[in-house]
């Protein structure tokens, strides 16, 4: 069996509210035998501002830390295991702020059972959106983006290829990743209401179709109270409302849908789903794409 689980929540601006929950959503995994628990972006926290989120990713260090030693202690008290894959912030490190950049650093990290983090991956492609009709996001402005393709993780619910949120519209990287080993793909994500109801499920399914693998979706929900943390706002900030589309789900390998969050409820969601990776080498079997693809005419590349 490898039963994965997603826990969907409405992250705050308070680093201890949010781990609070994801806590305790790690314990119901644990009780159903959930392998790996797939948690969204930015689940430390939600900020109202470029200055807001600087702050508050001066707590995440210890947010995971904290994490990692739950999931220790809770694993060994169960006798169960679980890993967790998680979206957070890290601060800029000292060579960054040599260069005079503050921004934060958008980060998928992966810790097992053991609290151990085996791997963190830093967001590749960023937000900078004018949505017609809806908001004008520039993510650049407070996030570094990454330069790294994440290696493929071997987890105990099969191979792991990771990406973040906006990343799911760059195909290239699905296909790296499939021609890497991967076998599941995740895309932790705050997407927002206008692009969510357009592309979600259709990203997602695609990207599915796409790579033949199981795609799992993490997805931050509703309305977010960015002023949880009690800190007092800038002068020059804003008042803003956050609110992420949430429709968590887990796709498989032919494009389906087979689990995903009640829309209608606002509280923590635990969404599970059992893989099977039997099906899915019969399907590539039957549908050999990767022996297809015309590499004496787009090279190498994937």
């Amino acid at each position: 069996m490898n039963r994965v689980a997603i826990g969907q929540i409405c992250s705050s601006s308070s680093l201890k509210q949010n781990l609070d929950t994801i806590q305790g959503l790690i314990q119901q995994a644990l009780d159903k035998d959930v392998k790996v628990i797939f948690f969204p972006e930015a689940s430390d926290y939600l900020s109202r501002s470029a200055n807001h989120s600087r702050q508050l990713a001066g707590e995440s260090p210890e947010f995971v830390q904290k994490l990692s030693d739950y999931i220790k202690s809770v694993c060994s008290s169960s006798g169960k295991k679980i890993d967790v894959s998680i979206g957070v912030h890290l601060p800029p490190d000292d060579a960054d702020l040599a260069h005079q950049d503050t921004r934060v650093k958008n980060c998928l990290i992966y810790i097992d059972h053991s609290g151990v983090v085996r791997q963190s991956y830093q967001k590749l492609h960023l937000f900078d959106v004018d949505a017609p009709n809806g908001p004008i996001l520039r993510e650049s402005r407070s996030v570094q983006a990454g330069a790294t393709i994440p290696a493929v993780l071997n987890t105990p619910a099969g191979k792991l290829g990771n990406a973040i949120c906006f990343d799911i519209r760059f195909p290239e990287l699905s296909l790296k990743l499939r021609s890497e080993g991967a076998q599941i793909l995740c895309f932790p994500s705050a997407f927002t209401m206008k692009t969510g109801e357009a592309h979600w499920e259709l990203l997602g399914r695609a990207r599915a179709v796409d790579t033949q693998c199981f795609v799992i979706m993490p997805g931050q929900q509703g309305h977010h109270n960015v002023s949880a943390d009690g800190s007092p706002g800038d002068a020059t900030e804003k008042p803003v409302e956050r609110i992420s589309w949430g429709h968590s789900m887990i796709i498989d390998p032919w494009g389906t849908v087979i689990s995903r969050a009640d829309p209608a409820n606002d509280a923590p969601q635990l969404i599970t789903a059992d893989l099977d990776f039997g099906a899915q080498a019969e399907m590539r079997q039957n549908m050999p794409l990767w022996d297809q693809r015309r590499r004496d005419v787009f090279g190498d590349f994937i």
